[in-house]
């Protein structure tokens, strides 16, 4: 199976998951990790401007890694969805938890 396919079949399942155990619009907690630099981590939260999110930043023990939660209140699965795949098109070598 192809990556591509992979990672479609990734989101299917999980759009079908965020029906099932939440209510819409419903608060979402996204998780990523980036190497620590600052222009990064920039490029996470620009995404996030604007939508009322409440980000938090973690360097990791060694300050090679950041970890970005960010909490913010989307309006349905789909949304939740569209906000992984921009990440992972605009901020290059980001991993989506």
């Amino acid at each position: 199976m192809s990556a591509e396919k992979k990672t479609e079949a990734f989101y299917k399942k999980l759009k079908a998951q965020l029906y099932d155990t939440s209510t819409w619009p419903s608060e979402y907690l996204y998780k990523f990790i980036v190497k620590s630099d600052a222009k990064k981590i920039a490029e996470v939260e620009v995404i996030f401007d604007n939508l009322g999110a409440v980000i938090n930043t973690t360097e990791s023990k060694n300050g090679k890694y950041t970890s970005i939660s960010i909490s913010v209140k989307m309006n349905n699965p789909e949304h939740v969805i569209e906000k992984y795949i921009e990440v992972s098109e605009k901020v290059e070598g980001v991993i989506s938890l």
